[in-house]
């Protein structure tokens, strides 16, 4: 389905991905060691509920032949180790408030938001 690498060297904190057959690189904030050269981890993790969001969101309305003028998707992750949970705000240009409120439950079962709410087993083997 989908399949990336991660490389770390040197330079702390600095990660090299490929995913997809694009490159991208993660880093952690100065203030935490890093360069700020890139997104850190669970921006990475909003990143991708966003675009998936987005994406499901303006190709539904589409397929509806809805005139969806933009659609933004604003998150914040918050709490802590024990109670962390993502907060998702969409504005959406264009459309009534039957057609809104519509994509607001679609929101709730894009593929991402999916596996996030569900949980995903993760299997460690050494290379």
């Amino acid at each position: 389905m989908a399949h990336g690498t991660a490389h770390i060297g040197d330079t702390p904190w600095r990660t090299e991905i490929v995913v997809g057959g694009h490159a991208i690189t993660a880093d952690e904030p100065e203030a935490l060691g890093g360069q700020g050269a890139g997104p850190a981890p669970y921006d990475l993790l909003l990143a991708s509920l966003g675009a998936c969001t987005a994406i499901t969101l303006k190709m539904y309305a589409a397929r509806k032949g809805w005139p969806l003028q933009s659609l933004d998707v604003e998150l914040h992750l918050g709490g802590g180790k024990d109670g962390m949970h993502i907060e998702r705000r969409l504005a959406i240009i264009g459309l009534d408030e039957n057609q809104k409120a519509r994509l607001a439950d679609i929101a709730e079962r894009t593929p991402v938001t999916l596996t996030l709410k569900g949980g995903l087993p993760i299997e460690t083997t050494l290379a």
